[in-house]
């Protein structure tokens, strides 16, 4: 059974979801917060799989809550609900260790997958929509000797794997790319997050757009993954 928390400070959206998720099978809402403070109380007591956390609340935005649940409950995975037009913030809710993100407008089978996937222990990097964020407000890399030092510890297949994470490819795309198996992929990943020392995949991707390694709007070439 995956414990959902919703946290969003518009009853109604949040009732919307409670229906929506409570339909199925597996899902079960433990609690509603329609704060940011309420969201880390709730995660503290209940310890949920996963928090479909808003961004814009009042007392504590969903940016602090993330950071905030992620420090006192490291089990329980942040989905961040967001507008997303012109929404900064959500790359600071990726930094604060966020999974993930889904729109508001999100179709109800796509957010109950969401949910599933995050449960899961997965990053929700939908493509179009991660690397259009992040290349939004990710242009100019500004100089980090310590993510420098930390990316000069990858190995060059570490390298070619988080180039392809940073391109929203998935562990299987990822292997067909450069024809590993995906339990070899799995085990790069984790390589590249220990060594990078973020949580998620999705952090792993702010960290190649930061350090440069990744340029916005750049395919990777195939003499590049080789």
């Amino acid at each position: 059974m995956i414990r959902v928390v919703l946290a969003d400070d518009q009853g109604l959206v949040r009732g919307g979801m409670r229906v929506l998720l409570e339909a199925k099978d597996d899902i079960r809402v433990v609690g509603e917060a329609s704060n940011g403070a309420e969201a880390v109380e709730l995660a503290i007591r209940h310890h949920p799989d996963v928090v479909l956390m808003d961004i814009r609340m009042p007392d504590l935005d969903g940016i602090e809550a993330t950071r905030r649940v992620q420090a006192r409950v490291p089990s329980t995975r942040v989905l961040v609900v967001t507008t997303f037009h012109l929404d900064e913030y959500v790359l600071e809710a990726l930094r604060a260790g966020a999974a993930g993100f889904i729109l508001k407008d999100t179709r109800p089978d796509d957010l109950v997958a969401a949910v599933r996937v995050v449960a899961a222990g997965e990053s929700l990097l939908a493509p179009a929509v991660t690397r259009r964020l992040i290349e939004t407000y990710v242009r100019q890399p500004v100089p980090n000797a310590e993510l420098t030092r930390r990316l000069d510890e990858l190995t060059e297949r570490e390298l070619d794997v988080l180039r392809l994470i940073a391109r929203g490819l998935s562990n299987a795309d990822i292997g067909g790319r450069l024809y590993l198996s995906e339990g070899t992929i799995k085990t790069h990943v984790t390589n590249v997050l220990s060594k990078l020392g973020v949580r998620s995949r999705t952090q792993a991707v702010v960290a190649a757009y930061e350090s440069g390694l990744v340029q916005p709007g750049e395919e990777p070439l195939e003499r590049d993954l080789r």
